[in-house]
């Protein structure tokens, strides 16, 4: 796993307003460690506890929570995230209630495999990979506005089939998605 913080998340992470930050599936840090940089509280969250010890450091919270272990729930309330960045992992189970603890101005920043992954190797399995346009259907059932959507192959870090989102609350002000140059 690379340390080099994805392009689409240090594309869309200036639009996350104060506030802090749940970095979902979150590795080593690099990206809690970005968030930082921008002012942010993080809650880093994994399963893996030793990957957990480099995600730690100044302005960021590691819980090692296992979300996927039979009888896991989603342990934050409405609300509370400013932002949510998501890359490189899926458990659809978890989704609709991970969105609800968007603020109501919170932004989403997501970014993982999707199907026909398999021909560039893992993951593979149909149960790790999103379907054609599933982020765009997430935001939609619910309500969120899609700021940014791609869905096809990237070269970098290693090719691979991908669908990456950045979506707002409808309390996100539309002038406040100030996209960067291309």
């Amino acid at each position: 796993m690379s340390d080099t913080i994805s392009p689409w998340v240090q594309r869309y992470a200036p639009l996350v307003p104060g506030g802090e930050v749940l970095d979902l599936a979150c590795g080593k840090g690099r990206h809690a460690r970005h968030m930082v940089t921008l002012g942010h509280a993080v809650l880093a969250l994994d399963g893996n506890p030793e990957a957990l010890l480099e995600a730690a450091g100044p302005g960021i919270t590691t819980t090692p929570i296992d979300l996927e272990e039979p009888g896991a729930v989603w342990p934050f309330g409405p609300g509370r995230f400013a932002g949510i960045v998501v890359t490189n992992y899926l458990h659809r189970p978890l989704m609709a209630d991970m969105l609800a603890s968007l603020a109501p101005n919170g932004v989403l920043i997501y970014e993982t495999f999707a199907e026909g992954n398999a021909q560039f190797g893992k993951p593979s399995n149909p149960d790790f990979l999103l379907q054609p346009g599933e982020l765009l259907a997430l935001a939609a059932e619910h309500g969120l506005r899609v700021v940014a959507y791609e869905d096809g192959v990237t070269q970098v870090p290693k090719p691979a089939m991908v669908q990456r989102l950045c979506a707002v609350k409808p309390g996100f002000p539309r002038s406040a998605a100030l996209l960067p140059p291309l």
